[in-house]
């Protein structure tokens, strides 16, 4: 099992910044994508950021030059700056760890417990 600890969200006014934080422990061996997704009231979750083991990232076309997703594998720690916020980016942010067996396939995924952004105009 792989444990996801989730901080720094909040209410922030509209133009500021936030980080947020997200540390793995437990069976985190074979954890390749690490990310962040994200659900307003009555949406579907949807894919914020992620980036894998190598480094590579993927951005939400929504969140692309306002936010980094970074990762720091000696902490187990993957980390979301979000600058320039804006009320619609107000959700619930979910951190997510993906596991891939040896093989490349896909093992499972695991989740945090949320995290709170409120962005007021």
């Amino acid at each position: 099992q792989v444990q996801l600890v989730e901080s720094g969200g909040g209410l922030v006014q509209a133009g500021g910044s936030l980080r947020l934080s997200c540390a793995a422990s437990g069976s985190i061996f074979s954890i390749n994508n690490m990310g962040w997704y994200r659900q307003a009231l009555g949406k579907q979750r949807e894919l914020v950021a992620t980036i894998v083991s190598g480094g590579s990232t993927n951005y939400a076309d929504s969140v692309k030059g306002r936010f980094t997703i970074s990762r720091d594998n000696a902490k187990n720690t993957v980390y979301l700056q979000m600058n320039s916020l804006k009320p619609e980016d107000t959700a619930v942010y979910y951190c997510n760890a993906r596991k891939i067996t040896v093989s490349g396939d896909y093992e499972a995924d695991y989740w945090g417990q949320g995290t709170q952004v409120t962005v007021s105009s």
